[in-house]
């Protein structure tokens, strides 16, 4: 799951950035509502972690466009200003949760799960297809008995062929959601991480492969030659 943080004091950023990546989200920062906004329209983020006071463009701002524009990001606003009426500003802006400052870590998660239930990014901590599964909380993908730990870049792309289930997954969208909208990732990048997935779906015996299709991208299917 990839979340998306624009807040410009950088240390707080920083601080929430290594919270969330702690408890194996991807994270990107951002510092001002302009580059905050552009990041949100990508379409790579699962959520979205926004401060209200933020040069260039509010928060309020920035809320409202990426609500207008049609994207289902969900937004959690977090602010210092406790005020009701602004609580009320954010929350009519698009925020779908509001939270002060200070906080304390095990809310902001709380409120990260909350959204992800909401949004249907997560469904009881795992991911499943076949007779693979994969628990969010460690990165293990498992068939039966057998389980193996996925690095940081597999679990990552295997987050996102098993939530497309048996869909094509492009090699441009899985560069934007795993390595990042500014990322000089290119396709061999993809590729040599679909190996490493491929072998550790060969070393728990799993009967789903990873399916190359030419020009296209990659799907999960059952009892299919990889």
């Amino acid at each position: 799951m990839r979340i998306l943080v624009v807040e410009d004091e950088k240390r707080l950023a920083r601080t929430i950035g290594d919270l969330l990546e702690a408890h194996n989200y991807t994270v990107d920062l951002c510092y001002d509502g302009e580059s905050g906004l552009d990041n949100a329209l990508s379409g790579i983020y699962d959520i979205m972690v926004l401060d209200v006071m933020l040069p260039k463009l509010d928060g309020f701002s920035v809320a409202r466009e990426v609500k207008q524009s049609g994207t289902a990001l969900p937004i959690l606003m977090l602010t210092a200003r406790s005020e009701i009426d602004d609580k009320v500003t954010g929350l009519d802006s698009g925020a779908d949760y509001y939270l002060t400052k200070p906080f304390a870590s095990e809310e902001l998660l709380a409120c990260i799960r909350a959204l992800t239930r909401k949004s249907g990014t997560a469904l009881d901590n795992t991911l499943s297809f076949g007779d693979l599964r994969l628990e969010l909380s460690t990165c293990q993908l498992s068939c039966g008995e057998r389980s193996v730990r996925l690095s940081r870049k597999e679990f990552d792309v295997m987050t996102m062929l098993l939530t497309n289930g048996g869909q094509v997954v492009t090699k441009e969208a899985l560069i934007l959601k795993v390595w990042g909208y500014e990322s000089d990732a290119e396709d061999n990048n993809v590729e040599v991480y679909i190996s490493f997935l491929r072998k550790k779906l060969g070393h728990i015996k799993s009967a789903v492969s990873i399916r190359t299709l030419r020009m296209l991208g990659y799907q999960l299917e059952m009892g299919q030659d990889k």
